[in-house]
C-alpha cells in the first residue's frame, strides 16, 4: 500500500496535471492512508476515485497508463 500511496504522489508532481485530475488523486491517496479503516475498504473506494478521473480527456495518456497499473494492483489487494 505505501509504495502505491509513492507512486500517486509522484503522479501529483507533474506540472501537466489538470486540477480537477490532481484532487481526485490527492482524495485517493487520503483514502489509502486512512488507518481507521480496513485495508480493502480503503483500496475500494481509491479505486473509485482513479476510476472516475483515468476517463478525463485532459488527461495525458502517460498518467492515464499509470493510473491503470495502479487501479489493478489495488484490486489484487
Amino acid at each position: 500500500m505505501e509504495s502505491l500511496i509513492e507512486e500517486l504522489t509522484a503522479i501529483l508532481e507533474d506540472d501537466g496535471m489538470p486540477k480537477n485530475v490532481r484532487n481526485k488523486i490527492e482524495i485517493a491517496i487520503s483514502a489509502l492512508e486512512d488507518c481507521s479503516i480496513e485495508e480493502s475498504l480503503r483500496a475500494n473506494k481509491a479505486i473509485r476515485e482513479l476510476d472516475d478521473v483515468s476517463d478525463d480527456p485532459n488527461m495525458p495518456s502517460y498518467i492515464r497508463s499509470q493510473l491503470w497499473v495502479i487501479i489493478s494492483q489495488l484490486e489484487s489487494l
